[in-house]
């Protein structure tokens, strides 16, 4: 009886279009496909000028580099053997932060920093020290600032640790992904559960003690079983958050996909049951789901803001970051401001060729409308809370513009999707279809672009 009734689920899932839709994942709205050069290094400019210096902003550094090129990543980074190009591009980036203190007002402060990647620990101790001061030498720290960094286990050591710990490191972010090694080989990222365990040692030992691993379902030769152990593996490591992100696989974007044998992917339906038990795995320990894709002690920051209504998602994925503005630094960078969005010149040789030129690196953007505020805090409710206020949205200029699509939501998803107590609420059988919901409110949705698959 109980298979009967998930494969009628799954016949329900299927017809939805979960295991053929490509959407994007909305951690912005719209989405970075939607940006033009019409909104760049002008628009980024005037965005800087207008802050509140009474109101703390975020900040995000991104390091392109990474001594090996993980093949299954889509993250806009470059592989390097030595020091040089990451010690040239440090210098650079220290000038774009003399651009922003030109720019910004007078006493602008840092509520949270994160450094993503590339990988931010091929830094070795001095250069970590010297970016981190250069930062807070032109946006100092809040009083509750807090400072997190992704960590490859393979390319950190107690000294790399000891200075970001020094410079403030609150949240070490853990990439893992898979610990089965016929997985790892085919992805190109060859990473020991005894390397992990040492490098969480290491963080524990230098007083961080707020930890994320992120995992990926999805991947080459991933089954059940596979991934089951490296749940048990990471489940021993014992972090505050989870992160278990669909691997993306897009070659036409990125060119080392090619690598990955399409033949040894699992398929749609794999895939749903890798995420599903992967689930069940994390909350029979006592994780709590957070949106669709985390998870997290229930003392975690994390899930108090999905308590509480303060969920968020950025370019990062969900937080809890109650900075309304999040600055950019860096090549690809993305900063979001409450006009809109502005993203860095992409390529790395673009973005040094512009600050070197004497202005910021704004190269595309988007300035948002009424419109699309309105739509965005619809999607962002669908993200984070399953469900859309409607008494909340009816704040909104325009709001009822959007009934239209209520009603067709509720046609079309019957039974995944109500109405229930003034709001439109995603059933726990229909979470799954999160993404394509969302994605009826996207005013974007007919741009041609390469999104990931929702299952």
């Amino acid at each position: 009886m109980g298979k009967k009734r998930c494969m009628t689920h799954l016949d329900t899932l299927r017809r939805m279009g979960l295991f053929d839709a490509r959407v994007p994942r909305y951690t912005s709205y719209p989405p970075a496909t939607a940006f033009t050069p019409a909104q760049g290094a002008h628009f980024q400019v005037s965005c800087l000028q207008s802050l509140d210096p009474a109101t703390p902003v975020s900040v995000y550094i991104h390091i392109p580099f990474c001594e090996r090129l993980c093949w299954f990543c889509a993250c806009r980074t470059q592989g390097t053997r030595t020091l040089k190009p990451v010690a040239h591009y440090l210098e650079v980036v220290k000038d774009e932060l003399a651009l922003l203190r030109a720019t910004l007002p007078a006493d602008v402060v840092m509520g949270q920093m994160h450094w993503g990647g590339g990988t931010p620990t091929i830094l070795p101790p001095e250069m970590i020290r010297d970016l981190a001061q250069a930062v807070k030498d032109v946006i100092p720290p809040a009083p509750d600032f807090s400072f997190s960094v992704e960590i490859d286990p393979t390319l950190v050591d107690d000294a790399k640790i000891a200075a970001l710990a020094e410079m403030g490191m609150t949240r070490a972010s853990i990439g893992i992904q898979d610990f089965a090694r016929d997985v790892q080989e085919a992805i190109g990222r060859k990473q020991s559960f005894a390397q992990t365990r040492a490098c969480v040692d290491s963080l524990r030992a230098a007083g961080i003690t707020s930890l994320n691993a992120d995992l990926v379902y999805g991947l080459p030769f991933q089954t059940a079983a596979k991934l089951a152990a490296t749940i048990a593996k990471v489940r021993a490591l014992d972090p505050d958050r989870i992160a278990l992100f669909g691997y993306a696989h897009v070659p036409s974007f990125s060119k080392r996909q090619k690598l990955i044998p399409d033949a040894a992917l699992p398929g749609e339906e794999d895939r749903y049951h890798l995420t599903r038990r992967a689930a069940a795995a994390f909350a029979g320990s006592g994780y709590e789901p957070i949106g669709i894709d985390h998870f997290a002690k229930p003392a975690d920051s994390l899930a108090i803001a999905a308590k509480t209504g303060h969920l968020r998602r950025n370019f990062q994925g969900y937080t809890d970051d109650t900075c309304p503005t999040l600055i950019g630094i860096g090549a690809s960078s993305i900063s979001q401001f409450a006009q809109g969005y502005v993203q860095n010149a992409s390529a790395t040789a673009a973005y040094i060729e512009r600050v070197t030129a004497g202005q910021l690196a704004g190269h595309r953007g988007y300035e948002m409308t009424a419109g699309d505020r309105l739509r965005a805090t619809a999607i962002n409710m669908l993200m984070c809370d399953f469900a859309i206020d409607l008494e909340r949205l009816a704040q909104h200029a325009g709001a009822a513009e959007l009934a239209p699509i209520h009603e067709t939501i509720l046609q079309d998803f019957a039974g995944m999707v109500v109405k229930d107590a003034g709001h439109i609420r995603i059933t726990p059988a229909g979470r799954a279809l999160t993404r394509i919901v969302a994605q009826r409110y996207d005013g974007f949705a007919g741009i041609a672009a390469q999104y990931s698959q929702a299952s």
